[in-house]
């Protein structure tokens, strides 16, 4: 095969296709089962007389399972290597999928919840890292850009996938673990090209949490706001008078927001020498637009407009913190903090839905924009506490 061509530090510049393919593909396999999975279970749960409190709990779980899945997951990949590690993710993720139709009492989804996101987990982590360790420095951001799009088209495909087949018997199962199983191809395909960990991160892992903060509170920011506004956005909508069907189609606007703009996004940022200017821009539209919700509910046709653009931006956090991270570190100390991102992540997933559910009990309905303005205004202040009192890289 023959070798990139190299730029003059020794950075390949084109694209390893191969490589990039069998890693974004595989997490995209993942996320179509994650969107067809999420709303199932809760169904499924439902229609067995379960509470809306303890269906809560054990979806719960997944966050639980997130963190504490991160701080092996680099343990794991060194001492087995990145590629075999997350084909026997891909097992236990499939097999687990597969459970919770044969588990009959409900106390056996709060194991089978844990495994299935501990494995789906380390699928995001080391499929984040092979991305980031392949791409080329100057279009680092191009290509995750196209990562974000495609994990986004397989979350929206995985419930239009539920709305066509329901959730009876067995077949939602099934086509949920060969989803996932779909995903051993690829990287078992690309095997010998996955990123090899030689060495032992330098630092503790909560260490890498604070090693590049601009990014890793972005991701916290941004799983806050989209677990919490996607949960409690529809309740929001339905109190501001409009319909169930009105606020479902807001929800599609934002996602088709998501998958536009990533791209693009991507794309700018590899015109940047810091991506951070980038990252306080997008949390301070992101802060301006929740801001602006509750006097956009008069108008459906305006709202729609401002959540395309916002949710673009919103998931430029994710996007373009990454690159950030991938731009900072290289080897065992980019897998670490690739961890430690989806760390940050997990513990938004969990916060923002209980600080913007208890900001809507606490102050009205219009909590609901000030809980998601919180969060911003939190990332613009540590991006300017960084610009003024951080070192020059952070």
């Amino acid at each position: 095969m023959s070798q990139p061509t190299l730029d003059a530090n020794g950075h390949p510049e084109e694209i390893h296709w191969p490589s990039l393919f069998a890693a974004i593909s595989a997490i995209s396999a993942v996320g179509i089962a994650i969107g067809l999975g999420l709303p199932l279970l809760s169904i499924i749960l439902e229609k067995r007389g379960i509470s809306s409190t303890l269906i809560g709990l054990n979806s719960a779980m997944a966050g639980i399972a997130a963190m504490a899945a991160a701080p092996i997951t680099t343990k794991l990949a060194h001492r087995f290597g990145v590629a075999p590690t997350m084909l026997w993710a891909v097992v236990v993720s499939a097999v687990s999928a597969l459970g919770f139709y044969y588990a009959p009492a409900f106390w056996m989804w709060f194991p089978l919840r844990v495994v299935f996101h501990g494995g789906i987990t380390t699928l995001f982590i080391l499929s984040e890292f092979w991305i980031n360790a392949a791409a080329p420095p100057r279009r680092r951001g191009l290509v995750l850009g196209i990562y974000a799009t495609v994990l986004s088209v397989g979350f929206a495909i995985g419930p239009l996938i539920f709305s066509a087949i329901g959730s009876e018997g067995i077949l939602p199962f099934l086509v949920g673990a060969a989803a996932i199983l779909v995903a051993a191809i690829p990287i078992y395909i690309a095997r010998d090209e996955s990123p090899v960990l030689d060495e032992k991160p330098q630092r503790h892992f909560l260490r890498y949490i604070f090693l590049v903060p601009t990014a890793t509170v972005a991701v916290f920011v941004f799983g806050a706001v989209e677990a919490g506004g996607l949960s409690l956005f529809p309740i929001y909508a339905s109190r501001s008078g409009f319909s169930e069907a009105q606020a479902a189609l807001l929800l599609t606007v934002m996602g088709f927001g998501n998958m536009a703009c990533q791209i693009p996004i991507g794309i700018y940022s590899d015109k940047l020498r810091d991506r951070r200017p980038l990252l306080t821009a997008m949390a301070v539209t992101g802060l301006i637009g929740a801001l602006a919700i509750p006097f956009l509910v008069e108008n459906w046709l305006l709202m729609a407009v401002v959540l395309f653009f916002w949710g673009g931006c919103v998931s430029g956090l994710y996007t373009v913190g990454l690159a950030h991270l991938g731009s900072r570190l290289t080897g065992s100390d980019l897998a670490a903090a690739n961890a430690a991102f989806v760390f940050c992540y997990a513990i938004g997933t969990v916060a923002g839905p209980q600080g913007i559910g208890a900001a809507i009990d606490l102050t009205g309905n219009d909590g609901f924009a000030w809980a998601l303005a919180f969060f911003f205004a939190l990332y613009v202040a540590v991006s300017i506490g960084r610009f003024v009192f951080g070192p020059k890289h952070s």
